[in-house]
């Protein structure tokens, strides 16, 4: 949440200057705002949010806290859902307005007003009565009292009237508001801000010229839903901050489901909060993925269980076989010596994500400018890659390197810059050298600049040299002599140096950018149950419905539903009693049949000592239980009505869902 009010805190800032502005000349009565008086025009923000419309009431909650802390209390944000009409939306907005009150230093019950809804008539003159009685009552406040909230430091604070979806909202509505408010707009000092996700063009799409012109549009444009997830995954999961890591699959998974499916940062975020919750339940060990310090604690108050579930891990398995024989038998058989190598191996595993994510950002400064972007533009994808398998053995990465042995000086000299600025704010220990020798490459590339005009001047003089002589014999030997050395093309010191340079960044990459699934006890750290996280994001509805009607104890964990092979208990629940035996049927259904079928699964608890006074209402019940379970299977899209036959159904799926 934190990471989102700083992305959006430059749109905010925007937002409140401009609303400053407006009520400044409002209150002084500025020659501009008396032309605009004259003219009606309403001052209106355009607000471009984008189309990850879930993200959008996060966004307007936070706008509208912003708005009442700096700049008035008087705020309402309007829905179309609530706004079919113009009454409508007059009755949501007063009445989000009048339940607001002035809050003043005194504690008496005269210091607020509050008004009730239903008193009063919703038009736009109530409205202004009530502003002219609210903010009279706020100026006849003793003048001593000091107001410690900044937006009540103007005697008349703006009215602000936030419409969260514009598209959605119907012209006529829109039209009826924004004319019949520029008629108070003298009285009333209204901020409008529309909350738009596609373009600015369809504020003139939905209001025509003439009342188009009653506003005085500025335009707010939002950061893009790509670069709050950029910037969320950096100070998430790009950070040795946080123990906790996602692995490739799962990564991938929940970018893939915000690329193709929502843009909603909020569904990555709560999908990145659900990855946790299933980490930290389904792994035992996870109570060592935390800070170093508290992880020195726990490793030393494991109990024998605990430390058999280390010996179990996969990556601690291929650890051991790694060993010593003698070390191998003190690692499976002596907790407390492997206790001492667990703390080890945890700090190993911190000093790598360390290194790792310096090293990461360094050779995505190399990749993210090359043509066609072999190892992706943003730095997820090159994450991604380097989680995969070893980067460095793919052809996209040979492809890169290929690529960055042609780069130029000037980008080459800025891409190491970049990349020193890296390693000094790394918080690893071991780029000591590496800052060394990066700034190293750049000393010798300034004495190359250095030399190269050194040898400009040379081969100036030179040329000269050759127009002057006029001996042809003289002439024809240094054409020659040209010709053997550009056939020979030995490199120059810049290409060898270039060389160094991205052979020295792939060293560096071989070192430090190993996929964290070749680390021991990475399973603490990184979640990777991809199926878990796919199975609660991407549902499959037909399938699950199938499940939960074919076989309820799926969902219900009841005993008395668990049966064997195709049996149909009379435990389920009608509409799974109901659902198994349409199964059995062909095309059309008769209804009479499954009602019989119903009844004798239904009855076949009773004994032949049943009560038979009150068979009839018995069948009653179970006709009744029928009707609704065939009701409620046809709401579901099973089954539909039979014009070719009144006392049948069609039938609608098939293959068993």
């Amino acid at each position: 949440q934190q990471v989102q009010e700083d992305l959006n805190k430059q749109l905010f800032d925007n937002l409140v200057s401009f609303l400053r502005r407006s009520h400044s000349e409002f209150q002084e009565k500025t020659t501009e705002w008396t032309c605009r008086m004259k003219s009606r025009e309403i001052p209106t923000a355009a607000l471009v949010l984008g189309v990850n419309v879930t993200d959008h009431d996060l966004t307007f909650r936070s706008l509208s806290e912003v708005l009442q802390n700096n700049i008035t209390p008087y705020i309402a944000l309007l829905e179309a859902k609530d706004c079919p009409g113009i009454k409508n939306l007059m009755q949501k907005l007063m009445g989000q307005l009048m339940n607001c009150y002035v809050d003043v230093d005194s504690l008496e019950d005269e210091d607020y007003v509050q008004v009730s809804q239903n008193r009063i008539r919703c038009s736009m003159t109530c409205l202004t009565n009530w502003y002219e009685t609210v903010t009279k009552k706020t100026d006849s406040e003793t003048p001593s009292k000091k107001r410690t909230s900044s937006s009540r430091d103007w005697q008349s604070p703006p009215v602000v009237v936030i419409f969260k979806d514009m598209e959605s909202f119907t012209t006529k509505v829109l039209q009826d508001f924004i004319v019949i408010s520029s008629q108070h707009i003298r009285e009333l000092p209204l901020v409008l801000i529309f909350g738009i996700a596609t373009s600015p063009m369809i504020i003139h799409s939905l209001l025509p010229h003439s009342v188009s012109s009653l506003l005085c549009i500025e335009l707010f444009q939002s950061l893009s839903c790509k670069e709050h997830l950029s910037t969320i995954i950096d100070k998430l999961l790009l950070t040795a901050q946080f123990p906790f890591k996602l692995g490739e699959k799962v990564l991938q998974v929940l970018i893939n489901i915000f690329l193709y499916h929502d843009l909603s940062v909020q569904n990555f975020i709560k999908g990145f909060q659900l990855c946790i919750v299933e980490h930290f339940y389904s792994q035992p060990l996870s109570v060592l993925c935390c800070q170093p310090v508290d992880a020195k604690k726990r490793v030393n108050s494991l109990s024998h269980d605990q430390c058999e579930n280390i010996r179990k891990l996969p990556s601690f398995r291929r650890y051991v076989e790694s060993q010593v024989s003698e070390k191998q038998i003190a690692l499976l058989t002596a907790d407390n010596f492997l206790k001492e190598i667990t703390q080890k191996l945890l700090e190993d595993l911190r000093v790598y994500h360390e290194n790792y994510v310096s090293v990461l950002r360094c050779l995505h400064v190399f990749t993210s400018s090359l043509p066609k972007y072999p190892l992706g533009k943003q730095i997820r994808e090159l994450h991604c890659a380097c989680l995969e398998n070893r980067v460095w053995e793919t052809e996209e990465y040979e492809s890169s390197l290929q690529l960055a042995r042609m780069l130029n000086k000037s980008d080459l000299v800025t891409m190491l810059q970049q990349c020193v600025e890296i390693f000094v704010s790394s918080s690893g220990n071991e780029f000591d050298k590496t800052v060394e020798k990066l700034k190293e490459f750049l000393t010798q590339f300034q004495k190359l600049e250095a030399e190269a005009f050194q040898e400009r001047d040379v081969s100036v003089s030179s040329q000269k040299e050759l127009q002057k002589k006029t001996d042809l014999y003289h002439l024809q030997k240094t054409l020659l002599e040209l010709k053997e050395s550009r056939r020979s093309k030995k490199l120059t010191k810049f290409e060898m140096l270039r060389f160094e340079v991205v052979d020295y960044i792939d060293s560096l990459v071989r070192n430090y950018l190993v996929p964290a699934d070749h680390k021991t006890l990475h399973e603490i750290a990184y979640f990777n149950t991809a199926s878990v996280l796919r199975g609660h994001l991407n549902a499959a509805p037909r399938i699950a419905l199938h499940t939960a009607l074919n076989n309820p104890y799926c969902y219900l964990k009841n005993q008395a539903l668990k049966s064997d092979g195709g049996r149909i208990s009379n435990k389920a629940p009608d509409i799974c009693i109901v659902y198994k035996l349409h199964l059995e049927c062909g095309r059309l259904i008769n209804l009479v049949d499954w009602l019989e079928a119903f009844s004798t699964v239904v009855m076949a608890v009773e004994g032949p000592n049943a009560d038979a006074a009150s068979s009839d209402q018995v069948d009653d019940i179970i006709h009744a239980r029928f009707i609704r379970a065939v009701s409620e299977l046809e709401l579901l899209g099973f089954i539909k009505p039979s014009k070719r036959k009144t006392d049948h159904v069609a039938r609608l799926t098939w293959g068993g869902c």
